[in-house]
């Protein structure tokens, strides 16, 4: 990890000519948008009492902004899909821009195993920071140890063409639910368990695979989130890269904007018909696959894509077909720093607010939507200090 501040280089007597890829607005201003929503921490609505959260506005926005025990697809659910897709959105402008910089393929994939390492130690040492015990919280389902664990397979599959990254894609969906389909219940209550929230074929992988790392007491994720939810995002991921390798491409942006609404419903089709309750199950469950975010179903892999494709063609017709940038930037600033804003957030949330109403007082953090404005004053001040490394060209590299 490198803080990398980006001086105006002196002038050269002969200057390289180096066409540098452009950075993708649409990519930073969704990325922005959806880390600032992150960083309200959903508005903390879960810690405002019940009788003030009336009527159907404060149902739907409960009902958007939390996780749900099974299957579901809120606004909040979208989160860490979103990053993930966006990741691999980003990887081909990455790859192309090190080429312009003369590194060679060995290098690119060097730098790849690097910033995998990297966001998988930064996603415990983020687990461990916020777990409540004293010693390193071995897990791995943080978003940034997920994407870490992923990464450098979306930048072997990258440029490789459309056949091979699709005949990726299935190998990984398919393989994976078959080693849930082929996964015994340790209940023995039939096929349709296959897919548990509990036992799993992921889940008993952790009870062995955690379980090699102090303390040694690992006995299940009361989410029901597993390590191996990787292998199923990076193929979340992957959609994002053929999306990044398109946009990159010489077409006209309405034809763009047209491919990435008809991917997005290609892939809500595709996952929608393998869900059970669309596909009655074939062959006693061999064939359906339920549409489930907390583990990360294959069929979930591909809803969520299909969401992540139609929000980011949202943001592309409003900004590069139509050229409405001037509101962007307040997302701008952020998205180009994300994580920075990602570790801010998580580690130093908490002693932003205590500063906040040591300075300025309690009464209006402790009236019945208290914790809203909580979560708006320190997402406040993280934000200005994101602007002020936006404007000295500092950014937190990875």
């Amino acid at each position: 990890m490198e803080l990398e501040k980006d001086p105006t280089p002196p002038p050269l007597a002969h200057p390289p000519q180096v066409n540098k890829p452009e950075r993708f607005m649409s990519l930073d201003a969704y990325r922005g948008f959806l880390m600032l929503v992150l960083a309200t921490s959903a508005f903390q609505l879960h810690k405002i009492k019940p009788e003030y959260k009336t009527g159907r506005i404060w149902e739907f926005l409960s009902y958007q902004f939390d996780h749900h025990a099974w299957r579901s697809c809120s606004f909040w659910d979208l989160i860490q899909p979103s990053f993930m897709f966006m990741v691999g959105v980003a990887v081909p402008y990455s790859v192309a821009s090190r080429r312009a910089k003369g590194e060679t393929e060995g290098r690119i994939l060097a730098h790849a195993l690097w910033r995998s390492l990297l966001l998988i130690l930064l996603g415990v040492f983020i687990s461990s920071n916020g777990s409540g015990i004293k010693e390193t919280d071995w897990t791995f389902v943080n978003v940034l140890s997920q994407i870490g664990l992923g990464y450098t397979c979306l930048v072997l599959l990258q440029g490789r063409g459309l056949r091979v990254q699709l005949a990726a894609l299935v190998a990984i969906l398919v393989g994976y639910g078959m080693c849930f389909v082929l996964y015994t219940p340790g209940d023995g209550s039939g096929q349709g368990s296959h897919w548990g929230l509990q036992d799993n074929f992921a889940s008993r992988f952790d009870l062995w695979f955690l379980n090699l790392f102090p303390p040694h007491a690992f006995t299940g994720n009361r989410g029901g989130y597993a390590t191996l939810n990787f292998i199923p995002s990076t193929a979340t991921m992957l959609i994002g890269v053929m999306a990044g390798e398109m946009l990159r491409g010489p077409r006209l942006p309405m034809e763009k904007f047209k491919l990435l609404l008809g991917g997005g419903a290609a892939c809500f089709a595709v996952s929608v018909l393998c869900d059970p309750r669309i596909l009655p199950y074939v062959t006693g469950g061999w064939v359906a696959c339920p549409i489930v975010k907390r583990i990360w179903t294959p069929s979930w892999a591909i809803f969520c894509s299909g969401w992540t494709l139609s929000i980011l063609a949202g943001f592309y017709w409003i900004i590069d077909v139509r050229g409405w940038k001037r509101w962007t930037f307040p997302f701008v600033v952020v998205g180009v720093n994300c994580t920075a804003m990602y570790c801010m957030w998580q580690m130093f949330k908490g002693w932003v607010l205590q500063s906040i109403q040591t300075h300025l007082g309690r009464r209006l953090f402790e009236t019945p939507y208290g914790p809203i404005w909580a979560s708006l004053a320190w997402t406040t001040v993280l934000w200005l200090i994101l602007l002020w490394m936006y404007r000295r060209k500092i950014f937190l590299r990875i």
